[in-house]
């Protein structure tokens, strides 16, 4: 099967600091893609989920989440366009949270932090494991992002909208 790998917490900072061009080297029998430098990888070849997760983790020089989802999940969730009809502007950046697993409880939606009124986050779906929303390009919103995870009690990364289109892209290109 192919797949799409997320790492959590990957080169934000000074910590858990790696170069995933180097690691989509050394794992090119999988036919691994590195998209950015946060740990985003698109896998062409078919491995099983567990020879996937144990290779990275073994490239890997510290512990991280290691967020795996079929390629189909990916290209099913660009395909259907969330953001269309929603909300847009030049100080608002559309992201997908990919979670470690589902969620037991789902909130109302669309959820906003910190409230309705004066949101720098919102949420505007959860479709499996992916948490669309918006955040307003403030520095303050970007602490909100660490929220998701105590709302739905999962680990999660976030990408840009950008990015998992640019992965569906690739995906598409077979």
């Amino acid at each position: 099967m192919k797949w799409v790998v997320f790492l959590r917490a990957v080169n934000v900072g000074t910590a858990n600091r790696c170069q995933p061009a180097i690691i989509a080297k050394q794992l090119a029998k999988f036919g691994v893609i590195n998209i950015g430098a946060v740990g985003t990888f698109v896998v062409r070849e078919n491995v099983s989920e567990s020879a996937l997760r144990n290779a990275i983790a073994r490239k890997l020089p510290f512990k991280c989440e290691i967020m795996i989802c079929p390629a189909r999940d990916i290209l099913n969730l660009a395909s259907k366009d969330p953001f269309a009809g929603q909300l847009s502007g030049e100080n608002m950046t559309r992201f997908v949270s990919v979670l470690a697993k589902r969620p037991r409880m789902l909130p109302g939606l669309p959820f906003s932090l910190p409230s309705d009124d004066e949101w720098l986050l919102k949420i505007i779906a959860i479709q499996k494991r992916f948490v669309l929303g918006f955040y307003r390009r403030q520095m303050k919103a970007i602490g909100y992002l660490g929220k998701i995870e105590k709302l739905l009690g999962v680990p999660a990364t976030t990408r840009n909208w950008n990015t998992i289109q640019k992965v569906a892209k690739i995906l598409a290109e077979g």
